[in-house]
């Protein structure tokens, strides 16, 4: 996604920064101006994001093509052979795993490899240029996963209740609980996105860099196979990362309070995933604005 003005995309290429921006240009910009831009720019990167078909299929799209498949190849088996979890299927499971991967996909794996293609083929560049600041870049950047990933979790959760008849939650309590693992994911995995970023030296190795990043912690956290499987110490280390944090979470709110048993400690361990989630989300943040650069060689 190549921008070349402070507020549009390529496919804008008719579109400037307004003039009085173009005036300020060099000096700092105003709170106000900042958050404006940054808000204004999210329907930019919205309409750049949904050109690219790619993106729409391997980011948006992917998580609910992999829940379909895993629900119907396993419709009907239950997670654990343990009578206290009969009721608990192989499909509720995986919901509460691809709903963390919609998170992980759309912020850490989409950032990752879209800001760093952007830099390395000079789109960025082109945006330093501008008064924009790299706050409401960001802003931009971060309003446009929280709307995408808003609806990806609307849709799956929506393919679960009309293909796979799980039912879900009827508290606002766990409603609650989700909607804030939900917005510190966001938030945690599009710092985390952002900071990756500066790691590819090139375009053409951006994606090699991120995807390992981000497809091997999917099978270290319960996405793909049972946490409770994994062995003891692989359980303790995926803890200190984010991603199982997200998922146990998630487990939390879509299956019942007796699976809490099968977790480690035999709890839910909000607090613990609240922390984890936390703390990665200021490492990516001071990451990003040590890291950040326009281009290769320019603060």
């Amino acid at each position: 996604m190549t921008q070349i003005s402070a507020l549009g995309t390529a496919g804008d290429s008719t579109q400037d920064a307004p003039t009085s921006g173009l005036r300020a240009a060099g000096r700092p910009s105003k709170p106000k101006t900042t958050i404006g831009n940054g808000l204004r720019r999210i329907s930019f990167e919205l309409r750049g994001y949904f050109r690219q078909t790619d993106q729409v299929f391997f980011v948006f799209l992917f998580p609910l093509v992999m829940f379909a498949l895993f629900a119907s190849i396993f419709s009907g088996e239950t997670v654990v052979d343990d009578p206290r979890f009969a009721d608990v299927t192989m499909s509720q499971y995986y919901l509460t795993g691809m709903l963390a991967m919609a998170i992980l996909l759309s912020g850490m794996q989409f950032l990752g490899i879209d800001i760093a293609t952007e830099k390395h083929e000079g789109g960025l560049a082109r945006l330093g240029a501008t008064p924009l600041s790299p706050v409401s870049f960001f802003i931009g950047k971060i309003g446009l996963v929280l709307l995408t990933c808003t609806v990806q979790l609307a849709l799956l959760m929506a393919l679960a209740v009309i293909a796979f008849d799980i039912t879900l939650p009827d508290s606002g309590e766990l409603w609650m609980r989700f909607a804030w693992l939900s917005i510190l994911g966001i938030f945690c995995f599009a710092a985390l996105g952002i900071a990756i970023s500066a790691v590819p030296r090139s375009a053409r190795s951006a994606s090699a860099i991120v995807l390992p990043l981000v497809l091997v912690p999917q099978f270290l956290s319960g996405i793909y196979v049972q946490f409770s499987v994994l062995p003891e110490w692989m359980q303790q280390v995926s803890n200190l990362f984010p991603l199982a944090g997200l998922v146990r979470g998630m487990r939390s709110v879509f299956l019942p309070d007796a699976f809490a048993a099968a977790e480690v400690g035999g709890t839910w361990g909000l607090g613990n995933a609240a922390i984890t989630l936390g703390v990665w989300t200021v490492i990516g943040l001071v990451a990003s604005l040590l890291t950040f650069r326009w281009s290769r060689g320019r603060n």
